[in-house]
């Protein structure tokens, strides 16, 4: 029985959004897809226990969810306005009960799909990342700073624009793609670094987003090999290669300065540069390519005091430049305190706070905490580590700053 519930619990975790993705595209919208997802989740708890696992999770979720809307609209189908519906939605493969053969990758197709041009860009990332990424309407809105109705409505005005337009759940034209392409990687960094650092839960990062978001990636460098894609994919495999190194095995944090590097993935890493390299000879430079270049620069250092900072900063001026961004800047005024001295750095992210654009974002209030303790302000070192506190939801970042405090105590 144990076995059956961790067996359900990881299919649940690894296939749910993959079946959800496959069920839009066979049921033809986002409400029946979602009903159909509740539903096979409910029929396998009830059956495996007694039947047991089945060989192919995936594909017997997908066909009993499908099934159950069919029988549903069947069971309504007394009034005539509803058999055009079950003629769309059955199919020749019903009678023999097989999943029909899925071409292209229904998540890849799905992500297409909500980058529509016809949705707004906001409302595009919104929805991707709930649909997609299964990400909650909560985090979401902590992602974009703004509050939870704001993010459901666009979430739910993009869902009525998909249904009223009849946007098809396909894969566009290969014209077409790159007119997508902005939207479809900013959602797939932003599963991404939901996966890499949590702004909830237990755990400073979730494996599984991870790895869906690298997968994800792959599969647009397949289809649409631009500078930016391999930019992206880089991006996130030299995070990759690091994030178990992040954590101790109490989950607490782990600074870069103090990570094991011995435990870095060099395949990985290896794997980054030569997508670096690629992306380079196309001669289009990007955000995406400029953070991966950054990130390679920590990578090939072989300590942290060994990091080339100069070139770090100029990246970082280059990035400013190509999107510029609060936290661009404060992560450039990082470096400057490494390259220069903490009282250089420390100008630059009071001059961000006094702006206000960061008041809000604890991890700014914990880099000047870090840069004052360094010049020895340690009052002002604590009121500093105090705010990033109270702003600070994720558990492993408390513990962080609370230790910290309590340094600055004794």
């Amino acid at each position: 029985m144990t076995d059956t519930r961790d067996a359900l619990a990881a299919s649940y975790r690894n296939e749910a959004r993959r079946v959800l993705a496959t069920l839009i595209r066979l049921l033809g919208g986002f409400d029946a897809a979602e009903e159909a997802v509740h539903e096979a989740f409910a029929a396998a708890a009830e059956q495996w226990p007694r039947q047991g696992v089945p060989a192919n999770p995936y594909a017997w979720l997908v066909s009993t969810g499908r099934f159950k809307i069919i029988d549903r609209i069947r069971r309504q189908a007394r009034l005539t306005s509803a058999l055009p519906e079950l003629a769309g939605l059955a199919s020749a493969d019903e009678q023999a009960g097989t999943l029909p053969e899925v071409i292209d990758d229904d998540e890849l197709r799905l992500i297409f799909t909500c980058c529509h041009p016809a949705l707004a860009p906001d409302a595009r990332v919104a929805l991707t990342l709930r649909e997609v990424g299964g990400l909650t309407t909560e985090e979401i809105a902590r992602a974009y700073l703004v509050s939870t109705p704001t993010i459901a409505q666009r979430i739910v005005r993009a869902k009525a624009k998909i249904r009223d337009e009849r946007i098809p759940y396909e894969l566009p034209a290969r014209a077409q793609l790159a007119t997508r392409l902005e939207s479809a990687l900013q959602v797939v960094y932003l599963i991404f670094n939901e996966g890499y650092a949590a702004s909830l839960g237990p755990r400073l990062t979730r494996d599984d987003l991870c790895l869906e978001a690298v997968r994800l990636a792959r599969l647009i460098v397949q289809l649409l090999p631009e500078p930016e894609a391999l930019g992206l994919l880089s991006l996130m495999l030299l995070h990759e290669a690091r994030r178990s190194t992040r954590v101790d095995g109490a989950g607490d944090l782990v600074l870069l300065e103090n990570q094991d590097r011995t435990r870095w993935n060099g395949t990985l890493i290896r794997e980054a540069q030569e997508l670096i390299e690629r992306a380079l000879t196309k001669r289009s430079i990007g955000p995406y390519l400029l953070q991966a270049a950054i990130v390679a620069v920590h990578a090939e250092a072989t300590s942290y005091a060994d990091t080339d900072w100069a070139q770090i900063v100029g990246l970082y001026d280059v990035l400013k430049r190509v999107d510029p961004s609060p936290v661009v800047a404060l992560n450039r005024a990082v470096a400057l305190g490494m390259r220069d001295d903490p009282g250089t750095g420390l100008r630059a992210i009071e001059a961000l706070l006094a702006d206000g654009a960061l008041a809000e974002y604890h991890l700014a209030h914990a880099a000047r905490a870090d840069l004052q303790r360094r010049v020895g302000l340690l009052d002002a070192a604590r009121e500093s580590y105090e705010r990033a506190l109270q702003l600070a939801r994720q558990p492993a970042e408390r513990r962080f700053l609370e230790a910290r405090l309590a340094e600055l105590g004794r």
